[in-house]
């Protein structure tokens, strides 16, 4: 079951080879998606499609991104070893995995109980360390704060306020803005106390985020 082939490797570096070709230029970014078994994240009706890089559904409703999605959001993040990571919906573990690779102390919040308890499971097997949490993801987690980074993994439809209070001075949150349909790619920079500069990056389509837990 957690077979990682000679196979998957060559799969994920032509993975790696399509999503450079896309536009991704941190090497550290598309070094950590080579590193991530990403079959290992994937229902079992689609592993042998894992390295399309495309999304697939997994339980409670909800996907395991696009690797190339995956890659533009945490190139936005401009992530530095070290820095401290809150992720809003753990999903799959797939993006959690990527974070972790790249050197970051990740803490990552799911509201959905089935995919809390799976992905802490298999990252846990894989050796990934990391901080899990159950959650609404609204609220972020404040005991921890703040936070160099924070990634939204699903379409909200505001800026969490209580986010972005949790953000550092010098801090970035990356997160996909709008309502159902598609949601546009936004990086917000916090440059101290109530001064954010917004930029926009193009148009992506998340799963929603809700708030509460279930």
């Amino acid at each position: 079951m957690m077979e990682d082939s000679f196979q998957h490797k060559g799969l994920r570096k032509k993975l790696v080879d399509e999503i450079r070709r896309k536009g991704i230029t941190d090497e550290k970014v598309l070094e950590a998606i080579h590193k991530v078994p990403r079959h290992l994240f994937m229902d079992s009706g689609f592993i042998k499609f894992a390295y399309r890089d495309q999304a697939f559904p997994i339980r409670a409703g909800q996907t395991i991104s696009q690797p190339y999605t995956v890659a533009f959001q945490t190139q936005l993040l401009d992530l530095h070893p070290r820095h401290k990571v809150l992720e809003v919906g753990t999903g799959s573990g797939y993006q959690a995995a990527v974070l972790v690779e790249m050197g970051a102390a990740v803490y990552t919040l799911e509201r959905q109980k089935e995919l809390y308890l799976m992905a802490q499971s298999l990252l846990g097997s894989l050796n990934y360390r990391l901080h899990f949490f159950y959650g609404d993801g609204y609220q972020g987690l404040p005991t921890y704060g703040p936070f160099d980074r924070i990634l939204i993994t699903a379409a909200a439809p505001e800026i969490p306020e209580k986010l972005l209070e949790q953000l550092k001075p010098g801090g970035r949150l990356v997160l996909p803005l709008g309502g159902s349909g598609s949601q546009v790619m936004t990086l917000i920079e916090k440059k101290g106390e109530g001064d954010f500069v917004r930029s926009d990056h193009g148009l992506f389509v998340f799963v929603p985020m809700l708030g509460g837990k279930e």
